[in-house]
């Protein structure tokens, strides 16, 4: 469960920076393009979101976590590169 979770949280990291590059540089140049991506990334990267959210709070009783590092782990999850942060400070010893 932990290494699903360690796959999931670098997975919604990748997913949210391509989103963030999608709706930064693709859109003001290549319009279609833009349209054509924005769905299967939002989508994945939504699916993505929920997954981790979900594990956080299931893997919180494994890891005896309080409530304070549940809500940084969540947090990671809404900052541009905070999922890298969560994984190798929260997870390396998983």
């Amino acid at each position: 469960m932990i290494k699903f979770f360690k796959f999931i949280a670098i997975a919604e990291g990748f997913s949210y920076l391509i989103l963030l590059v999608n709706m930064l540089f693709i859109k003001h140049n290549n319009l279609e393009l833009y349209k054509s991506l924005l769905f299967p990334i939002g989508m994945s990267h939504g699916l993505l979101f929920i997954i981790y959210l979900y594990l956080s709070f299931f893997i919180k009783n494994k890891f005896n976590w309080a409530i304070k590092d549940l809500l940084v782990v969540i947090l990671g999850s809404l900052i541009p590169f905070g999922a890298f942060y969560i994984e190798k400070k929260y997870l390396k010893n998983a």
